[in-house]
């Protein structure tokens, strides 16, 4: 919602100040600049990433546009599940759980959390972590090591789609000049022709290079950092995961795990001490 506030916001202000100083709008609508411009950046696009990353691209800005940051319910949530799941390992012992583990979808320990079910990679990293518990004798520091590999290629995975749109928005000042230019190419074609028709045509051509560069700083660079962020935000939500399991398995009390986990959440979606203990406190 914000990124459709935002486009709107910059139109206005970029537009709203042309129109204060008298400028005419159908000047700026050059169908011919933006089919180059844009052309030749969906081109490069394609050129430069495989099938797979633009099918991520693709998905990750429909995702963007609608995405809600990870809020302190959606953390509390996470970690009223983790502490469901230390306790009946604690109670039960490991293989309690692995009929939850094979069959999430109809799991009552993880469908009673349908904040955190819609994080599937959070889901499928708690899953993953738990069986390779329940079938070796993997140590600790060695299962740091195994998650926190895991970790990285999620998160670069995620930020490929971020770095690609990045390469775009840096392409578009230049494209925006070679339109300027073709532009002026074809206005040389008009020299015998009268001073109001060549500046009109000169007008065209630098609409060109307004149009890369307004998409680059106004509209593709900050979508390529908004990404970024939601690439970020849910590496965090990850590592909550993984600093909680390390804990428990490492051999703290689930209550201490929890504690460990609650830790590393942002400060600004952190639950209190106070808080998760009334939360776990009802859920006993």
């Amino acid at each position: 919602m914000f990124v459709i506030i935002g486009a709107i916001i910059v139109l206005v202000g970029v537009i709203g100040g042309y129109i204060m100083e008298k400028g005419n709008l159908s000047v700026l609508f050059q169908p011919a600049e933006i089919v180059i411009i844009y052309g030749a950046a969906i081109g490069g696009f394609l050129i430069a990433n495989p099938p797979k990353v633009v099918s991520m691209t693709i998905a990750q800005v429909m995702k963007i546009l609608s995405h809600k940051s990870i809020t302190k319910e959606d953390y509390q949530e996470l970690l009223l599940l983790l502490n469901g799941i230390f306790y009946k390992i604690r109670q039960q012992g490991l293989v309690a759980v692995e009929s939850d583990v094979d069959d999430v979808e109809n799991s009552p320990l993880f469908t009673n959390y349908p904040r955190v079910m819609k994080h599937k990679e959070a889901v499928t990293f708690i899953c993953d972590t738990l069986r390779t518990v329940m079938s070796s004798t993997i140590e600790p520091h060695e299962l740091d090591a195994l998650m926190e590999t895991e970790l990285e290629t999620r998160h670069e995975e995620m930020l490929t789609p971020s770095k690609s749109v990045n390469t775009v928005a840096d392409s578009l000042p230049g494209l925006g000049i070679v339109a300027a230019v073709l532009g002026v190419v074809l206005t040389m074609g008009k020299m015998g022709e009268p001073p109001e028709v060549l500046g009109h045509s000169i007008g065209a051509a630098l609409v060109g290079t307004f149009l890369g560069v307004l998409s680059c700083y106004g509209f593709v660079g900050p979508l390529s950092k908004g990404m970024e962020h939601m690439a970020h935000e849910h590496a965090q939500y990850l590592n909550v995961v993984k600093v909680g399991l390390l804990a428990f398995i490492g051999g703290a009390a689930p209550k201490v795990a929890i504690e460990f986990s609650r830790r590393v959440i942002p400060e600004s979606a952190r639950p209190s001490f106070a808080e998760m203990e009334e939360l776990l406190r009802a859920k006993k």
